[in-house]
């Protein structure tokens, strides 16, 4: 594992190489070069449309259109909201969208999250550039033009995915003009922060390029949770004729850092009382740091055969690898086998180690993409063909109880002197996936998208602990169908119908039947919708939804609660109402606002302790507003804040636990100016100023978790763009 002082070195001679190599370097005269180049090579290959990036996505469909077209429900996180707002990882940013909640999300471990109260899958709903890469770790931003995200189901676009929807990172291209930008951060606890952005083109227009190179001293806001980052990304393209252009993009993440787990309910059905946000329960001499080390390689193609037509060919190879170490606190031995901590704080810690475990999926795609008319009928076709190999490999891992601690009183305890074992392949599923898809322009304001998508799924797993191998296949037909009317040029209203695929969940170490995967499972919604833009820079959306889908949960074999298996039994159905608004309201403010009201309801399961109940870890409403305002009587200088509140959620698929609602505030500001003749903005946010105690996150998973959110943060940084 390297050292912070190393990535700092490493970040140092790139920022010195960048800014000291004139090869890289284009004159003025050559600016006016790139320029009409850079449009030539988008109008091979994209529609030439005024929206801003930010009104525009490609998630919702197979290509780049406008947010106000598309019927569905798009967000789309930009790259200055992410430099204004000063966000450097996922779980930040999807806070600006109160559909998307956190779920298990431990600090220093993977990012989880759910989207209208469903999971999404870490092997199958994160993207990059509209190809499935795995969620397990962090995943860099710093590489990233902007993120994505389709609510609802996405069988047509994604395939097999979890119903919520899915989340895509769109990668940064090389720029027509000359880029150098220098980041750098700190945080109030010690965390420090250093990144460059390099685009341009070379001597030879045709060719260009885009480098982002970063640095992270991590020290959370939980005591003891540090660590470090270190990544790099080149993105390339190669003109190679007016109709053809290739592009090559590739990314590599060393991240170490002790993770944080949650508490657990006590054994007198209690929240843990008087316990701190920076609370480490991962406190033990032998605790180390989890170790990742993710990288992609992606390639993509594109050919234009006329003004009407042209052809997509892309593709991923991810590497994922995880060293993953954890004093694990969970349950009371001294008072029993349940995920309870003992009234006065006491808990089991478990050594768990599970080591070099590896993933390494390749996703591939084809599409051919047109415009043509039936007499007065004009059509948008979109036809494919799209591969996903999913290849897992783990060994045998620790688990054993090391002795007890305390919440309030931490205590040490002798490891385990437990062995992992070796590492095998545990998983190879291949999916191969035909789509298509043609949007009927039916009459003026009229049109009818329709799609469908066929997966054949050929799946192996091996179970660790059983010694067992499974093998399954299964096909699905997954079709698409919305209508969307126009009753002004700026207005759309839209009705759609879906049906998606997942990957059934998988029982936990507890079960009975720990580690097994269900078989898939179908869902199917209903959705209305209309936006917006009521002017050019400003849209806002409605979007009122009905998503069904089979329901998981442990089921307990004995009335003691002693066993349980993990099944499938009866029905999740989930409806909501999403409101959102976003852009300048006037020349000087900026807003965004986004509310959900979810009514998610258990049914079916024969169980009274369920049945009727609501879905664990979802609020019933939620909101997220942020300001941003340009001061006149200062040039330069913005002030901005933002407000999110989440209902009270239950704890327990029983509903017998719910945790209150919160509000937190957050305020920052930004200076632009020049530094030695640089342009430069400094920029400075606190996060959670009245420095609330919350429950963030209350995961049913592992037994149940809880954790709390971040307490009062400060942070600073400037931008400098030479």
């Amino acid at each position: 594992m390297s050292t912070p002082n190393l990535s700092i070195s490493v970040l140092t001679l790139a920022i010195l190489h960048a800014f000291a190599a004139p090869a890289l370097a284009v004159n003025d005269t050559a600016d006016a070069v790139a320029e009409p180049q850079a449009q030539s090579m988008a109008e091979v290959v994209v529609t030439a449309s005024k929206a801003p990036a930010a009104k525009r996505a490609s998630v919702g469909g197979f290509s780049d259109a406008p947010l106000l077209q598309t019927p569905a429900a798009v967000t789309v996180i930009s790259q200055k909201e992410l430099q204004d707002l000063q966000i450097r990882n996922l779980s930040d940013a999807v806070k600006l969208d109160a559909s998307i909640n956190d779920s298990y999300n431990a600090v220093g471990y993977a990012e989880q999250f759910t989207i209208r109260g469903f999971k999404l899958d870490t092997n199958s709903s994160y993207r990059k550039d509209g190809v499935a890469i795995p969620g397990d770790t962090q995943i860099a931003l710093e590489n990233k033009e902007r993120i994505e995200v389709l609510k609802g189901l996405a069988g047509l676009q994604a395939g097999v995915a979890a119903p919520g929807g899915v989340i895509d990172f769109i990668v940064k291209r090389p720029t027509a003009a000359p880029l150098r930008t220098v980041t750098v951060e700190a945080r109030e606890r010690g965390t420090l922060y250093g990144a460059i952005d390099l685009g341009g083109r070379l001597e030879d227009k045709r060719f260009g390029y885009r480098v982002n190179v970063a640095a992270e001293r991590l020290r959370s806001y939980i005591k003891g949770a540090d660590g470090n980052r270190k990544f790099i990304s080149g993105a390339f393209d190669w003109q190679i004729s007016p109709q053809a252009l290739l592009q090559l993009d590739a990314d590599y993440q060393d991240k170490a850092q002790v993770t944080a787990p949650g508490f657990q309910l006590l054994s007198n059905g209690s929240l843990p009382a008087n316990v701190s946000a920076d609370t480490m329960l991962n406190k033990q001499p032998w605790t180390h740091p989890v170790e990742t080390i993710t990288s992609n390689i992606g390639l993509r193609f594109q050919y234009a055969f006329n003004d009407d037509w042209h052809a997509t060919l892309s593709a991923n190879q991810h590497s994922f690898k995880r060293d993953d170490y954890t004093a694990y606190p969970y349950g009371c031995s001294p008072e029993g086998w349940d995920p309870l901590f003992c009234s006065n704080g006491d808990f089991s810690v478990w050594d768990y180690r599970s080591l070099g475990e590896t993933k390494k999926p390749l996703s591939a795609q084809a599409m051919l993409q047109g415009k043509f008319a039936t007499g007065s009928l004009r059509h948008e076709f979109t036809a494919g063909v799209a591969y996903f190999n999913r290849k897992d490999r783990a060994g045998l891992y620790v688990y054993d109880e090391a002795g007890i601690s305390n919440i309030y009183r931490p205590t040490i305890v002798a490891p385990s002197d437990g062995v992992t074992g070796p590492v095998r392949l545990v998983r190879n599923d291949k999916e191969q996936s035909v789509f298509v898809q043609d949007i009927v322009s039916l009459a003026q304001n009229w049109k009818l998208h329709g799609g469908l998508r066929h997966i054949n799924v050929d799946g192996y797993q091996y179970v660790l602990k059983a010694n067992t191998e499974i093998r399954a296949k299964h096909d699905f037909l997954l079709p698409n169908v919305a209508l969307v009317y126009n009753p002004q040029d700026n207005i759309a209203v839209y009705a759609s119908y879906s049906q998606g695929m997942e990957h059934g969940g998988t029982a936990d170490r507890y079960a009975e039947n720990a580690n097994v995967e269900l078989t898939p499972s179908r869902s199917k919604q209903i959705e209305l919708g209309v936006k917006a833009d009521l002017t050019p820079d400003f849209m806002v959306a409605a979007s009122l939804f009905q998503i069904r889908k089979g329901l998981e949960f442990n089921q307990y074999l004995d009335s003691g609660k002693t066993s349980y298996h993990f099944v499938r039994e009866g029905q999740a159905q989930h409806r909501g109402l999403e409101l959102s608004a976003q852009g300048k309201a006037s020349a000087n403010l900026s807003l965004g606002a986004s509310v959900t009201a979810l009514n998610s309801q258990q049914s079916g399961t024969g169980n009274v302790d369920l049945d009727g109940k609501r879905v664990p870890n979802v609020p019933a409403f939620k909101a997220a507003v942020r300001a941003d305002y340009a001061v006149p009587q200062v040039a330069g200088l913005n002030i901005n804040g933002s407000w999110e509140y989440a209902g009270k959620k239950a704890f327990e698929y029983s509903n017998t636990t719910f945790v209150p609602s919160y509000s937190v505030f957050n305020l920052g500001a930004a200076y632009a100016t020049r530094i030695a003749g640089t342009p430069a903005v400094l920029r400075a946010t606190v996060n959670n100023v009245t420095d609330k105690f919350y429950w963030r996150d209350v995961t049913p998973e592992a037994g149940g978790y809880l954790f709390p959110g971040a307490s009062r943060t400060l942070k600073v940084s400037a931008q400098l763009d030479f």
